[in-house]
């Protein structure tokens, strides 16, 4: 063999043996720009949202969701721009997760889910990324319905109970996913661009492991795209059971994942309880009526400091909200139609404001002989009822 051709092929080797060690010491250097956002110990800097306390659990270094109820996991922190890594396996074929950025601190209105900026974490899927409940993107690969989904270029995910690895970017309102080595989809334009970082439960069992973040510099994005502070609000309902609520066995109250159910019969059933009294507070109750007829008489009523007298009625017509005392009659002329309703109730001393959606709608004195503390009760008279997305938020506890 000619030595120059000799020649030429070693300073080829060396030239590719520098180039990967220059690699390898770039990615070190990149890595040691990451940091945990998961010890692998416990759940310190994550925050459940909605559901019971054995739905995320930490074992063998892992996040591990049960999948019941629907519901998120999110971190404590919000986040704008950064580089994401983490790995992911269902233990059940066809298992259903989520991985959220961007997120608000609470779930949308009737639902068990936040507003945010979603990349599928589903059995079989192969990297959707999507805004949901709100939020807004120009999908990179738009999807043939028209919906703010970017669909994977290719297959790259590993089938069930194998692990698969995501690679997140968000970059001044541009995101991309990397599954398993290589980008397969991503948007462009989202909003909102700050927020905070889920991980979401939806049916069976996953696992979640090696969840590190890399911040890069903020570019101040205005407040119309930065998610919510959070409040300080807790979950009333675990979305498995009745824990933390008195209640018969037999009672007519039925745990429906992340809705709580009333049959609507026998009409005055059996009121439901918080086992833990409140003083001043602040609670979130998202609700529906279920009517057959809006004509029917039939109403609902949720009781602050333990007493019937400090109700908060719901009703399917005006007419059935008249009858007793109230702190606020809400009906079909009250609210918007007979969707999902947010209601917002603040007790301070003696006082109540209540605010159905973006609107108050009433304020005033409780009883005189209102205690300063007591449960909070849900009653129903009559009517198919429904509440989702029970929180609270004690003040001055």
């Amino acid at each position: 063999m000619p030595s120059r051709l000799k020649f030429s092929r070693l300073k080829l080797s060396r030239i590719c043996s520098s180039l990967l060690f220059l690699f390898l010491v770039a990615d070190c250097a990149a890595q040691a720009d990451f940091t945990p956002l998961f010890s692998g110990r416990d759940l310190t800097g994550w925050r459940n949202v909605n559901t019971a306390p054995s739905t995320w659990t930490v074992r063998d270094g892992m996040i591990v969701t049960t999948g019941k109820p629907i519901g998120e996991l999110c971190t404590t922190q919000q986040y704008e721009n950064f580089i994401l890594g983490l790995e992911w396996r269902h233990m059940v074929e066809g298992g259903n997760a989520g991985l959220f950025i961007h997120s608000a601190p609470l779930t949308a209105v009737g639902q068990p889910f936040t507003r945010a900026i979603e990349a599928q974490v589903m059995d079989g899927n192969h990297g959707d990324v999507f805004a949901i409940h709100g939020a807004t993107m120009v999908p990179d690969r738009p999807h043939p319905q028209g919906w703010m989904r970017s669909l994977p270029i290719e297959e790259r995910a590993n089938p069930t109970g194998e692990w698969n690895h995501y690679h997140v970017e968000s970059r001044d309102g541009t995101v991309t996913l990397a599954v398993n080595g290589k980008i397969v989809s991503g948007g462009s334009e989202i909003s909102p661009r700050k927020g905070f970082i889920c991980l979401e439960s939806e049916g069976s069992e996953a696992h979640f492991r090696n969840i590190r973040i890399s911040e890069l510099p903020s570019t101040d994005p205005e407040p119309g795209e930065v998610a919510d502070s959070y409040e300080g609000f807790t979950t009333l309902y675990t979305g498995v059971d009745l824990s933390g609520w008195e209640v018969s066995e037999d009672g007519p109250w039925e745990v429906d994942d992340w809705v709580l159910r009333h049959a609507g019969s026998p009409p005055g059933g059996e009121h439901l309880w918080t086992d833990k009294s409140y003083g001043d507070f602040e609670l979130i109750a998202d609700i529906r009526l279920e009517c057959d007829s809006a004509d029917s008489p039939s109403q609902s009523a949720i009781f602050v400091r333990g007493r019937p007298a400090t109700r908060i009625i719901t009703a399917c017509s005006t007419a059935s909200t008249a009858a007793g005392p109230a702190l606020a009659a809400i009906d079909e002329s009250t609210a918007d139609g007979r969707g999902w309703q947010r209601l917002r109730i603040r007790i301070t001393g003696n006082h109540a404001v209540i605010e159905l959606g973006e609107r108050e709608i009433a304020r005033g004195e409780l009883p005189a002989d209102t205690p300063d503390r007591g449960p909070i009760g849900l009653a129903d008279y009559g009517a198919p009822l429904a509440f989702a997305n029970l929180f609270i938020k004690e003040l001055n506890p």
